[in-house]
């Protein structure tokens, strides 16, 4: 580490101790929160299935930049790049279709974690966890943009065992690696026009979900999570796993609630719910994104939804009861460019939170003092945080700045741009 460097830390430290912050145990925090980092960056979404299904259920991704993963080895390699320039310790999360490899006659409803063998193999030799998310979309039986909601009990009975079989392989995960998987259930089900009756499929949808759900399993090994949604590509009218669905399904079964940022109105912030959520729930699953317009999944930025999401699931001290994930997919730039500055971009808005002087902030808010509550939260925006990053990633040995850039382009020059 630079001297220079360690002189800006310290001169940060001690402008933030004017304001009550200790550096130190933010930086400690900071180093304790794990994200779980998406897999599907690297492949678009597309999975490894030996088929060529169609991308159906709103997980299209724009762009084409060279070097697409494709098969789960040259994803590995990818990760380990991208893992190698991001500050901490993190884990990953697999797609229900990103197999390591098809078996004879083996469809989704029937994989195990031999599909798998690969994954848990890499995760084991890195020590690091694995999260796995069903894959309710891309295939056939994902019909007129229905599954765990369509009419037809045989549809309906194939999309429940796949969420059966990944539960089970995420339970394996859970045992191998010593923490647990996090099987996180979103499925595209809507319709592009109002239906007539948007009751059925909501029944459907829940009574799949409860047969999905009906082993027990120990939470030590896996855990299971629901994610809402305002709409997507062809369920622009009505969304069958709605928030309002899940925000009464997910504590009615005692399951965690996923929010995703990119998954409502974008004048909607999740940071804002989750103080009202931790009244009355002791656990839920992040997906941090970045809508644009609509509901899209851009690589995360410092904005204010970002900061806003960062404040407030750490300045209350939920930090522990949040499984932290990313949820974005850009081919329109280098893949793993866009995995490093997104989950740097979601940590730098974590410490920023961290190094909030919140003692004084509640002091004048119990005093009724809101003028210098205001005058507080906008000196805080100008305070040294940068000099603190700096000092996190070169304590945890990664580039400062822009500095990982370098490692990227000489990857896809190497690696990227001959495949």
């Amino acid at each position: 580490m630079s001297s220079n460097l360690e002189l800006a830390y310290k001169l940060a430290c001690e402008k933030y101790a004017e304001y009550g912050v200790d550096v130190a145990k933010a930086v400690e925090a900071l180093n304790k929160i794990s994200l779980s980092i998406h897999a599907w960056q690297g492949d678009d979404v597309v999975g490894f299935e030996d088929t060529n299904h169609a991308l159906t259920g709103g997980c299209q991704v724009t762009g084409n930049y060279p070097g697409r993963a494709r098969n789960s080895e040259e994803l590995r390699q990818d990760l380990d790049l991208a893992l190698s320039l991001i500050p901490g310790k993190h884990r990953v999360n697999l797609q229900g279709h990103q197999v390591d490899k098809m078996l004879p006659g083996v469809d989704r409803d029937a994989f195990t974690i031999e599909n798998f063998s690969g994954w848990l193999d890499w995760a084991k030799a890195k020590g690091i966890g694995m999260d796995l998310a069903p894959a309710f979309y891309s295939h056939p039986k994902l019909d007129n943009g229905l599954s765990l909601s369509h009419p037809d009990k045989g549809i309906r009975d194939f999309w429940v065992n796949h969420g059966i079989a990944c539960r089970k392989i995420g339970a394996e995960f859970g045992k191998a690696l010593g923490t647990p998987c996090i099987s996180n259930f979103w499925a595209p089900d809507g319709f592009k026009d109002k239906p007539a009756d948007a009751f059925a499929p909501r029944q459907r949808l829940a009574e799949s979900l409860d047969r999905c759900f009906a082993e027990a399993i120990d939470p030590a090994f896996e855990r299971d999570a629901v994610e809402a949604k305002l709409f997507g590509i062809g369920t622009e009218s009505c969304t069958v796993g709605s928030h309002e669905f899940y925000m009464l399904y997910a504590p009615s079964r005692n399951k965690m609630l996923c929010l995703d940022s990119g998954h409502f109105h974008p004048t909607e912030s999740i940071g804002e719910k989750l103080s009202a959520i931790f009244t009355f729930m002791d656990e839920i699953l992040l997906h941090v994104s970045r809508g644009v317009r609509w509901d899209s999944d851009h690589v995360t930025t410092i904005n204010d939804e970002l900061l806003a999401i960062a404040r407030e699931s750490v300045v209350y001290g939920y930090s522990d009861k949040i499984h932290y994930a990313l949820d974005y997919f850009d081919a329109s730039i280098n893949r793993i460019g866009a995995w490093v500055i997104g989950a740097r971009s979601f940590q730098m808005a974590l410490l920023i939170a961290l190094l909030e002087p919140h003692c004084m902030l509640w002091d004048a808010e119990g005093k009724f003092d809101f003028t210098s509550r205001l005058a507080l939260q906008e000196t805080a925006k100008s305070l040294p945080w940068g000099a603190v990053w700096d000092y996190f990633c070169a304590s945890n040995n990664v580039p400062t700045g822009a500095g990982y850039m370098a490692a990227i382009k000489d990857y896809e020059k190497k690696v990227l741009l001959n495949r």
